[in-house]
């Protein structure tokens, strides 16, 4: 079926339904042509999705599904005659959904999930088993921030990305900001907590062990992170060409991002957000809760998309072994950003190969960038040469497609076509030439 409400730029392309029924899907993984698993986040869920129909349940679990909680993150690895099933999830200390958040950074007491954690199965016939625990990762006292997403890097280790764990709602980066969890050294807090596995990209080998000595240091946690001082994010991906590493991240009412992440990359936060500075924790308030509600702001007024020095914040680097560096592009409005994925396929058009897509939870959008010749940052012209999207206007030219919502993943699949999945639709489409059949 094709779907004109889907509107793409590229005429020579189409939208096509390949999956639909799903309750609040989060991530999908191949398996082989037209065979897809997929995440339900409340249910503790893992479906399989055979030449479009779901056929079967390989895995039902007990999760905390609070506002960002549940099952959020899957990657399949294939050894020799072992598949690997990784999946990232909330765990409930009892049933799906026993625990309560009145408020999004404070639950009640009594159910507190088993941990943030990612576990390693099998495929065996039409079941995953013998979970292996890689990693435990707090889930308390907050219920976002959550991060999830988890891929297999071309040096075959697992990468997972997490949240700092707190959105600064309900002034609780006011009242007592030294007793949240952001204060942490993984956000840029020189006399923070030490790392607990939150605000940061980790990576592991496939049995759960350190790789290396370890990027940032030798104490555990510290030594499973690629990078730190990330706020919150729903997607990371490699580029084929390069084998580099980008993420997006996301702001409060501000400062998106798309970043190149090298080895010990510092995000900035919460010190930085985007490019700009955050002076005061007013600016770390979400949108619509302080005017002018979205972008950037000084005082009552919004900010220009100018860069700044960083060297009086202080930022925490690990005795040198951490860097800081500027997003490759920046919203000024925030836009929800979720998936990243660069297009390793021709199938498209030539123009599109090894491109990368990038999609948001809040608007309609999937965006196209071109990257440079070096692959280091994305070939930006007109208004967006200096790296900022001060408004949606600057980004008609890089709109691919629109009519989408909720977009949390998008994936290339054996047949070399981009997969989108919408959580708020419950359905999977496909993007194709206009000829397929």
């Amino acid at each position: 079926m094709v779907y004109a409400d889907k509107l793409l730029e590229d005429q020579n392309l189409k939208v096509e339904l390949v999956a639909e029924g799903l309750n609040s899907p989060t991530s999908m993984a191949f398996l082989g042509p037209n065979d897809i698993l997929v995440l339900e986040k409340n249910n503790g869920t893992v479906k399989r999705i055979v030449d479009g129909e779901i056929n079967q349940t390989l895995l039902d679990v007990k999760v905390a599904n609070e506002l960002e909680r549940g099952m959020l993150g899957i990657a399949i690895a294939k050894n020799d005659s072992t598949t690997y099933v990784f999946l990232y999830y909330t765990e409930s200390s009892g049933e799906d959904g026993n625990d309560y958040c009145p408020h999004i950074n404070h639950c009640n007491e009594g159910n507190e999930p088993k941990g943030n954690r990612l576990y390693r199965y099998e495929l065996e016939g039409d079941k995953l088993v013998h979970p292996k625990l890689l990693l435990d990762l707090p889930a308390s006292p907050g219920s976002d921030h959550l991060g999830g997403f988890v891929t297999i890097g071309p040096d075959s280790n697992v990468y997972v990305v997490t949240g700092n764990g707190n959105s600064c709602t309900e002034g609780s980066c006011f009242d007592d900001f030294k007793g949240t969890v952001l204060n942490s050294q993984t956000a840029n807090q020189q006399d923070g907590q030490q790392p607990s596995g939150r605000g940061g990209i980790l990576r592991i080998t496939q049995n759960g062990a350190i790789v290396g000595a370890g990027i940032l240091g030798k104490e555990d946690p510290l030594n499973k992170y690629y990078a730190y001082g990330v706020r919150n994010s729903f997607g990371m991906d490699f580029d084929p060409v390069t084998g580099k590493l980008w993420d997006t991240e996301n702001g409060p009412a501000f400062g998106d991002e798309i970043n190149l992440v090298e080895p010990g990359f510092n995000s900035g936060s919460l010190k930085i957000e985007g490019i700009w500075p955050v002076f005061n924790h007013t600016l770390l308030l979400p949108k619509n809760l302080y005017p002018p509600y979205r972008g950037y702001f000084v005082g009552d007024k919004v900010g220009n998309s100018t860069a700044f020095d960083t060297s009086d914040l202080k930022l925490v680097d690990f005795q040198g072994k951490g860097k800081y560096s500027d997003p490759e592009f920046v919203w000024n409005k925030t836009i929800g950003v979720t998936s990243i994925k660069f297009l390793n396929s021709d199938k498209l058009g030539k123009k599109y190969e090894n491109d990368v897509f990038v999609a948001s939870s809040n608007g309609p959008f999937i965006y196209h960038f071109d990257l440079t010749k070096d692959r280091k940052g994305l070939l930006l012209g007109g208004p967006l040469k200096d790296k900022v999207a001060n408004n949606q206007d600057e980004l008609q030219g890089n709109i691919f497609a629109r009519g989408f919502s909720g977009i949390t993943d998008m994936e290339v699949g054996p047949d070399g076509f981009l997969y989108i999945l919408s959580i708020s639709k419950g359905k999977i489409w496909r993007v194709v030439p206009l000829e397929t059949k």
